[in-house]
Formats: C-alpha cells, sequence, structure tokens
C-alpha cells in the first residue's frame, strides 16, 4: 500500500480462534463463535446422520451438536475433559460444533494468509479460506458459515426448524 491509498480495510488483521481435530489445527472467523463450554450428554434425535450428535438445550434454545471429527472422517470420536463444543451463531442460527481441544485465539495479517492448495482432502477447498502461517505453525482457516449453510449440513435447517 502506498501513502496515497486511503482503504485501510484490506491490511485489518483477522482474529481466528483455533482448535484441532486430530492431528489438524485449524481456525475459524472468532465473530462467530458465541461461546465455549465443554461436551455434555446430548438428546439423539432418530434417523440424523451419524455426525449430528443430537440437540442440547442452551437457557431455552435449542441447539444441534455436530462432530466435526465423524464429518469429517478423522477415526473414531473419543469424548474427554478436553473435548470442547465451540458455539457458533451463524445466519442468525445457533450450532454447536465438537472438537477435541481449543488453543487459543490467533491474530493474522492478510499476508499470513495462504490460499488453499487444491488437493484430494477431506474438507473442501470450497470451505476453506486459506493457510494460516505462523513461525512453526500452519492453520486450516475454515469459512464455517459456508461449511454450516452447506447443502450437506443443511439438515440442521430441517431437523431444527
Amino acid at each position: 500500500m502506498n501513502a496515497t491509498d486511503t482503504s485501510k480495510q484490506a491490511a485489518k488483521p483477522l482474529e481466528f480462534l483455533s482448535f484441532t481435530l486430530g492431528e489438524e489445527e485449524y481456525g475459524i472467523d472468532i465473530q462467530k463463535v458465541q461461546e465455549l463450554r465443554g461436551y455434555d450428554a446430548v438428546t439423539r434425535i432418530a434417523n440424523a446422520p451419524e455426525y449430528i450428535k443430537g440437540v442440547v438445550n442452551l437457557r431455552g434454545i435449542i441447539v444441534p451438536i455436530i462432530d466435526m471429527r465423524i464429518k469429517f472422517k478423522l477415526g473414531t470420536p473419543s469424548y474427554d475433559q478436553f473435548t470442547v463444543v465451540i458455539v457458533l451463531n451463524i445466519a442468525g442460527r445457533v450450532v454447536g460444533m465438537v472438537v477435541d481441544s481449543v488453543s487459543d485465539v490467533t491474530t493474522l495479517s492478510p499476508e499470513q494468509i495462504k490460499p488453499a492448495p487444491e488437493m484430494g482432502s477431506v474438507l473442501d477447498t470450497d470451505y476453506l479460506i486459506g493457510l494460516g502461517t505462523l513461525e512453526e505453525r500452519m492453520l486450516i482457516l475454515v469459512d464455517i458459515d459456508r461449511l454450516m449453510s452447506s447443502e450437506e449440513m443443511g439438515l440442521i435447517e430441517k431437523m431444527v426448524a
């Protein structure tokens, strides 16, 4: 950017909540996160896909709980004291996402975000913002809005509505 350029928005750093699924570290926009909770028992819903663990009542709101480890086929999930439910608020809907653990909030400048390479990964690159690079770490940045509102996740709306 040169001195005459007045648009500062392009260089605005972004904050991501980093979490782990299996061996990988992911990041989602911190502004979508409503709260973090431990994993509690859920009420199963008949005929729901396996990755939708069920629903919980969160202060009067029925919240679907999605286990991302099952969704991304990352082996058999285990639930322990480190298992976290990230409660998201996406387009006015509240959704819980089960992850192995939550690390921290990471601030990335646009220069630290690289485009995601095209590869036959478990996570469709349509749902990736890119890869966040920090010293020795690499965060897989997920476009959580797109992922949760995608057609395959659209079951949430039908079940909760």
